[in-house]
């Protein structure tokens, strides 16, 4: 999941700072998820929907791209 935050992030041209702004989810927290140094059934849903929220996306696609 963390590649995939990092990802729609950067191609949104958002730092990580902005999407703290964004989301209300701390700059600690968006780089741990996105380094996998927390495992996806540890985020909590209100962090998932908060940075999906920010990045104009859904929590499937936080999870998994679409298919073609």
């Amino acid at each position: 999941m963390g590649y995939r935050v990092k990802e729609i992030r950067e191609q949104r041209n958002m730092t990580q700072e902005e999407l703290e702004r964004r989301s209300g989810v701390s700059r600690q927290t968006i780089s741990a998820i996105e380094n996998d140094k927390v495992r996806a059934e540890e985020v909590k849903v209100g962090t998932l929907l908060a940075l999906a929220s920010a990045l104009d996306t859904t929590i499937d696609c936080l999870f998994f791209e679409k298919a073609v």
